[in-house]
């Protein structure tokens, strides 16, 4: 079983196929992050043309990297939402295309649960990845941190899970992106909060957690917090404009500031698996989404924890096809009917 996954919800183009959903043949990935760095964010009308550009060649790079042609492909898996509306746009016409034009079966993904499946990945010819030797087991814990999520779910099984919390207003990718920008850092926030937290003293500041129901998370607050403790540290005012704050801050006020904000932020969802841990005693744990690829994240979970963590290639945290291709083929698996590529649309709002 080959399916091809493809993944257009954000500003990645990504196209991978993978075997029998766990074997990775190909993963293919042109980003246009590099135009919206100067933006300091994505802007979505970028996102969609670079998409126009890029998804022809993506897929057709999936499949020469992977030795297959069409007629080794059994499905094409291609994501729904959430995302830009313009973005997924691109990406199911063209899966729906080719869907009638080879007469594939087309499935329709979520990408937060596609995010999930990058954990069943544990074979692959793509070279320089680094993959858990085994799928993880049920039932399974699942901590879903990005840009625009952040998630807890219990999984029982294959597309048998209950939603045990999520954010209540900022993802906590978001909040890192929004904490750089009033450290002057550059876009994407994560890495470059991290990679100025090794600089400074995690315990320099004392940062408020929310308090909020048993596994629902919030960081607005959090942020809030962050940038009165900027306009504190140089002594103005809370009117004092959040884009002044780069030119006032000193680099070791800002390294202590980005390690006291990336230790509070990551300790209250590790916190929340903690104690979801230790009341379903799942088999297994997985952490999904490009925060997923943060060092401090599984630093401290894997001291949280008293299980071992197999986590996914920091490239498979990130926006990919092979995550889509992955969901799609236990979809086929499973036995799930397609869905008609005659009339899929996208849902930017989807929700697990």
């Amino acid at each position: 079983m080959k399916i091809l996954g493809i993944e257009s919800s954000c500003d990645e183009t990504a196209a991978s196929i993978v075997e029998d959903g766990k074997r990775l043949l190909s993963n293919v990935v042109a980003s246009s992050m590099d135009i919206h760095v100067k933006y300091g964010g994505v802007v979505p009308e970028i996102a969609a043309r670079s998409h126009i550009e890029a998804i022809i060649p993506v897929i057709q790079q999936a499949l020469d990297d992977s030795g297959c042609s069409w007629d080794d492909i059994d499905g094409i898996a291609v994501t729904q939402g959430p995302g830009l509306i313009g973005s997924l746009l691109v990406g199911i016409m063209t899966a729906r295309s080719l869907a009638i034009a080879h007469d594939k079966t087309l499935y329709a993904i979520n990408h937060v649960e596609a995010h999930v499946y990058a954990n069943f990945l544990t074979e692959s010819t793509v070279p320089g990845l680094k993959l858990p030797a085994n799928q993880p087991g049920f039932p399974m814990l699942a901590l879903i941190v990005s840009g625009g999520h952040s998630q807890l779910a219990m999984f029982r099984d294959h597309f048998d899970y209950v939603l045990l919390g999520q954010t209540r207003d900022d993802a906590i990718g978001e909040a890192f992106d929004k904490v750089a920008k009033m450290l002057g850092l550059p876009y994407p926030g994560g890495p470059s909060v991290a990679a100025t937290a090794t600089k400074g003293d995690p315990d320099a500041f004392q940062l408020p957690k929310a308090r909020m129901s048993k596994y629902d998370f919030s960081f607005s607050g959090l942020k809030t917090a962050v940038l009165r403790l900027a306009q504190a540290q140089i002594g103005e005012n809370y009117d004092f404009s959040s884009t002044k704050l780069p030119g006032r801050l000193s680099e070791a006020q800002k390294a202590n500031i980005a390690a006291s904000f990336q230790h509070v932020a990551i300790e209250t969802v590790v916190d929340k698996a903690k104690l979801a841990y230790d009341e379903f005693k799942p088999a297994s744990v997985v952490v999904a989404g490009g925060v997923a690829a943060s060092q401090e994240l599984r630093r401290q979970l894997s001291a949280a924890l008293p299980l071992s963590i197999a986590y996914p290639d920091p490239l498979l945290c990130t926006d990919n096809g092979a995550m889509v291709a992955a969901l799609g083929c236990f979809q086929a698996l499973q036995g799930q009917a397609g869905t008609d590529p005659y009339s899929l649309e996208p849902r930017p709002g989807l929700s697990m």
